[in-house]
Formats: structure tokens, sequence, C-alpha cells
């Protein structure tokens, strides 16, 4: 009777000890892909860029954690945009940023939401600096010049 309950004792075990195997495994390989992932994004931004300030996961809908800007960049819900966000907030096209020479300016371009920068409403196009943050929709980014 003994050797019998132990050996099915010992089955559980057993299916516990190679599920944890897996668990582990499945642990070390997403944390590589998320590692590989966060070079990636590094290697894409460039010089200036934009970066969100906003938890990903606390948004219903798809945006990247960075966003490089190396020339004229529309912000918006539709396809056409070069940033697309499908934020309902967000106009179809609701702003641009605008790079002339080492200066970058942010228009918005009559969106129902508005456009702000450091919590203050645009109405016409403003000079961005380094650290400034900007709000669109829901979306919070910081604008970032890397020197």
């Amino acid at each position: 009777m003994f050797d019998i309950v132990w050996s099915g004792i010992s089955s559980v075990f057993r299916y516990i000890y190679i599920l944890l195997i897996y668990l582990f495994m499945f642990w070390i390989i997403r944390l590589i892909y998320l590692d590989i992932k966060g070079i990636k994004n590094k290697e894409i931004r460039g010089d200036t860029y934009l970066k969100l300030i906003n938890r990903k996961d606390s948004l219903p809908f798809k945006v990247d954690e960075f966003y490089s800007l190396v020339s004229n960049v529309t912000i918006g819900r539709s396809n056409g945009n070069k940033i697309t966000i499908k934020d309902p907030y967000i106009s179809k096209e609701h702003a641009q940023i605008i790079k002339d020479k080492d200066a970058y300016f942010l228009e918005d371009l009559n969106s129902a939401n508005g456009t702000y920068v450091n919590n203050i409403k645009i109405n016409n196009a403003i000079k961005l600096s380094s650290g400034d943050t900007i709000t669109i929709g829901r979306i919070n980014f910081l604008f970032v010049i890397e020197e």
C-alpha cells in the first residue's frame, strides 16, 4: 500500500520538476528576447528622438517606446503620418515636428484636443528644447537631443 502511494507522489513531483525546468527555460528565453529588443530600439533611435513617458502596457493601443526624429515628422491617427498612433483622442493629422538646421519646432495642425508642451497648450509653432514634455491625446513624450 505504501509503495503505491509513494510511486504516485513520486510521479507528481517528477512532473512538477519538469514543469519548473520548462518555466525556467521560458523565463531565460524571454529575458534574451527583451534584451535584444532593447538593443534594437537603441540602435534605431538616433541622436534626436521622442521617448514615451507613459507605461506601454497601460495603453489600449500600440505605441513604440522611441521615435527617431531624423527629418520632418507628422503625428496623427491616420496611416499617412510618419508616427501613427491609434489613440481616439488624437486627430488624424494632429501635429508635426519640423527640423530646421539644428533646431526642432512643434506645430499643432488644428487638432481637436490640442497639443501641449510642458503642460501648456500651443497655438503656434514652438521651438523644442531637450527635456520638453509633449502631450498629444493620452500620450506623453519626452523630447531628447543627445549630444
